[in-house]
């Protein structure tokens, strides 16, 4: 018999991951989208629940390098599998949630845990899809976070108000599980996998990842050590800029619901029709900064560099727009800036975060794309502890104008720090003592 092939399979494996970004972003929304009803019933302020969305963030930043070196060294198969595993978990333990300590640790947790979902995203680029297609990746996988946000406030407030807020916690964690079965069913690395065709592996291939001379795959070298890594000056770009523009994103996950409420009058019922939809013009950015770039690559012709930093500007150009949220009177029109805003900032965020994958060989992507992970949480960690200081001594104002001024700041340090992004990953010296070995660093996975 012959054995399965599956044509365009890499679509379906980030397709995997798209689900998974999914149960992501539903499960740390939760608490988000009850924010109301929780601070009532937990006896929380804005402080508190600023510090309490604060944790998970600190949590998060540790958790990006940590996750990213292990994907590195173990492979996406049981490296992800123990985070959607262990995230699933925790988020079903906020059943257990009496009051604002326990909110914390449960929040530590689930940050610690989930953070592991976004570098897998650069190492399934960088393995699975030649340069066109790695920003149309990321916007596929990215939009998991769009929708996850988008979906989450009525499928919350259902839940909730069928069967209360604990109930709630428990039934969104539970999906984790039924996809980590699929997970293990279909993931293996590309060239190892049994429904791979020839055709499409060739096609990944073109690549034209640099591999070391001593060992037969890329992937399978040792994971350079991130004294290696932050000795580029493009760690340092993406360091950087992801440290100054993630905020953004975070500003508006976290306070949309309560700026609606406190700002704006809406109740839970119109936080749950209305809410939605920056996240929807996010899922909009995400797609549309992936088809751009990979458009010009592909159909213009043009150098990774130019499709790459143009798509860049083109976003920032439009973030700004964030500064108008607060000072126009109607609501309906701070949710249509609210949605251009998240479009641009997906738009530009999927291009940054495919440039890893340009720059750098397999096994370094998951190292670069955790420390940049860990830049944004931290920064996105301070922002929010002031936007919630702020919120609550002042008012969203302030917040807003903030958000609006970093994405053209980040992009300068961007262009400033990259440099040229080259057409072929940089060739980066292995350590041979482990390649001699005859163990996978990267981890098999199958």
């Amino acid at each position: 018999m012959r054995a399965l092939k599956i044509p365009g399979l890499r679509w379906y494996i980030v397709g995997f991951l798209f689900l998974a970004t999914v149960s992501n972003y539903v499960d740390r929304q939760t608490i988000n989208v009850l924010s109301p009803l929780l601070i009532q019933e937990l006896g929380l302020d804005k402080i508190q629940f600023s510090q309490i969305a604060a944790v998970f963030l600190g949590a998060y930043t540790i958790g990006m390098t940590f996750w990213g070196r292990l994907h590195d060294r173990i492979g996406l198969l049981a490296g992800l599998s123990l985070c959607i595993a262990a995230w699933s978990l925790v988020a079903t333990l906020h059943v257990l949630a009496v009051g604002f300590a326990s909110l914390l640790v449960l929040r530590f947790l689930l940050g610690l845990t989930e953070a592991g979902n976004w570098p897998a995203a650069g190492k399934i680029a960088s393995e699975w899809f030649p340069p066109h297609e790695r920003a149309l990746a990321m916007g596929i996988f990215a939009n998991g976070s769009g929708i996850g946000a988008m979906i989450a406030p009525p499928i919350i407030i259902f839940i909730q108000q069928l069967y209360g807020w604990k109930a709630t916690f428990l039934i969104t964690g539970l999906f984790g599980f039924v996809w980590l079965i699929g997970w293990l069913v279909i993931y293996r690395r590309p060239e190892r996998h049994p429904w791979m065709t020839a055709k499409e592996l060739a096609l990944i291939r073109a690549r034209s990842v640099e591999i070391d001379p001593k060992t037969t795959d890329d992937a399978d070298a040792k994971p350079p050590r991130f004294r290696e890594l932050l000795r580029y000056r493009q760690t340092w770009a993406i360091v950087v800029a992801r440290f100054i523009a993630d905020p953004i994103w975070w500003i508006y996950l976290v306070w949309i619901p309560q700026y609606l409420f406190k700002a704006r009058g809406f109740d839970l019922k119109q936080i749950s029709l209305s809410a939605w939809l920056p996240f929807l013009g996010a899922d909009l950015g995400a797609i549309a900064g992936g088809l751009v770039a990979g458009w010009l690559i592909r159909r213009r012709r043009w150098t990774i560099n130019r499709a790459r930093k143009t798509c860049c500007v083109i976003a920032v150009a439009v973030l700004p727009a964030g500064v108008l949220v607060p000072l126009v009177d109607d609501a309906f029109a701070a949710l249509g800036l609210m949605t251009l805003v998240l479009f641009a900032y997906q738009f530009w965020v999927n291009n940054v975060q495919a440039i890893p994958s340009d720059v750098f060989p397999s096994r370094a992507v998951g190292g670069v794309f955790g420390l940049g992970g860990s830049a944004a949480g931290l920064s996105s960690l301070l922002v929010t502890l002031g936007a919630g200081w702020t919120a609550q001594h002042f008012s969203f104002t302030p917040v807003f104008i903030a958000a609006g001024l970093m994405g053209p700041v980040a992009a300068m340090a961007l262009m400033l720090l990259v440099g040229r992004i080259p057409e072929v990953p940089i060739a980066m010296p292995a350590d041979t003592a482990d390649v001699g070995s005859g163990r996978s660093a990267a981890g098999s996975d199958r």
